[in-house]
Parts: structure tokens; sequence; C-alpha cells
């Protein structure tokens, strides 16, 4: 059995420089990839002033916009909350969500950061799949705490063997995340087996390896980096996907 799955920072439904707002385009071209599980971050809960602003703008929020009719489960993780409405994490499944957690690992009050972690149960009857969505900070000490964190909790919640997909954008300019990852959780890079990520932003002509797949108790088929136009208009990170192999 096959699973494809995606991860895409979607800022928020606008495209680069926040000159457009996308988020209709973005739906479309989601569907378009056919995927059984998105991972999202700066995904908009609330804005009460883009709503004022945008006749178009979506009356829900943008993940339930997003998964209506093809994702029926979908979970949230508010990060980022302010007066006038909130932003963070988002899983969309074609699969039954057993249960959500959005872990705050906030490294100071500037930057607002969360773990959402899903369990997704593909096959019945066998182990769901630990599905986290993540978005780290900017600076290199934030994030080696927030590693440090995601390997603590899924070190806990799915052992040594359960199967785990950890996703997003991981502002990991130096690629340290596989020394936490890839050694303590046993995870692999779907692009890369060595650990080395593809280049991911900007999405007109990708430079920086930002966004990440990593995965354990899953084969590999093939991975896909979505960049230059049409995502470039979309958002300022290009999409990721990749399809794997579920055992048995």
């Amino acid at each position: 059995m096959s699973l494809r799955i995606c991860t895409y920072n979607i800022h928020k439904g606008f495209s680069q420089f926040n000159r457009r707002m996308m988020i209709h385009e973005l739906r479309e071209r989601l569907r378009q990839l056919e995927v059984d599980i998105v991972f999202l971050q700066e995904v908009q809960g609330l804005h009460l002033g883009h709503a004022r602003r945008h006749a178009d703008w979506p009356n829900e929020p943008q993940h339930e916009f997003l998964a209506r009719d093809i994702w029926p489960s979908a979970a949230y993780g508010g990060n980022a909350i302010y007066d006038h409405g909130h932003h963070g994490n988002a899983i969309l499944s074609r699969y039954p969500i057993l249960s959500t957690h959005n872990e705050d690992v906030s490294d100071h009050r500037f930057e607002r950061r969360g773990l959402l972690h899903c369990e997704i149960e593909v096959t019945p009857g066998q182990a769901p799949i630990h599905c986290v969505c993540v978005h780290l900070g900017l600076f290199a000490g934030s994030r080696r705490r927030q590693m440090g964190a995601l390997v603590r909790r899924m070190a806990e919640l799915a052992g040594e063997e359960a199967p785990m997909i950890v996703a997003g954008d991981f502002n990991d300019w130096r690629n340290r995340a596989p020394y936490h990852l890839l050694s303590h959780l046993n995870l692999t890079e779907v692009f890369s087996p060595e650990g080395r990520p593809p280049r991911s932003y900007p999405s007109a002509f990708p430079l920086f390896r930002l966004d990440r797949i990593y995965v354990r108790g899953l084969a590999i088929e093939q991975s896909a980096v979505h960049f230059g136009p049409p995502w470039s208009s979309i958002s300022d990170h290009a999409a990721l996907t990749a399809e794997l192999r579920l055992p048995g």
C-alpha cells in the first residue's frame, strides 16, 4: 500500500512579500497533487483584518477551507496568538486522526512555535502512524532546543519502532537536524538517506534547504520538489511531496 504525503509552508495564504491573497489557488494546487496526508505551516486560523479587506477571504479557518471535501480529518495547532487572530500548523488527512496534541516549544515570546503531533490510522487493525508537523525557530539555539523537545516526546510516545513521519519547515540553514533526528529517532530523510535535504527556498529559485520530510518504518519510493511557476506565485516556499510504501 502506498501513501502520498506533502509538506508546505503556505505563508498564511499569501504570495511572496504578501502581494496577493492566494488561498484559493493554493487549494486547487494542493488537490492536484493527490496526496493522502498534508503537513502545513503558517496556517491562518483567524485574521479579522484580512477578512475585512478581502471579499473572497474564506469564512472558515484556512485548514478547514483547504481540507473541505478531500481530507475528511484535519488537526490544527495555533501557535502565534494575537488580538486580531492566530496562526500555526495543520495536518490534513484522508485517513482517521485518532489523537492530536500541539506542544508549545516556543523559545521566547517574540517567536511562537509548536509541534503538532497526530496519530493517523492508515490501515485498520495495525499500528497508527505518528505524524508530526513542525515549524522551528529562526535561531540556532531555539532550533536545537525544539528538536530536543521533539526527540524526547516521540521517543516516549512512539518508542523505537512505531512508524513515524516528521515534516515541515525546519529553518535549519546549517543542516543540524540529522544529528538530532536521524541518530536519536532512527529517521530517514526522504530525498537523501544520508540526510542532505533538498533546496526549497525561495520557491522561484530554491537556494536554501529549509523544508524536510523524515520517515521511519516506511519505504521511500519517490520524492519531488514543486518550485517555479505556478508554485512560486503561491508561497515563498516550495512544496515537497513523497510517495511511501507501508510495510506488510
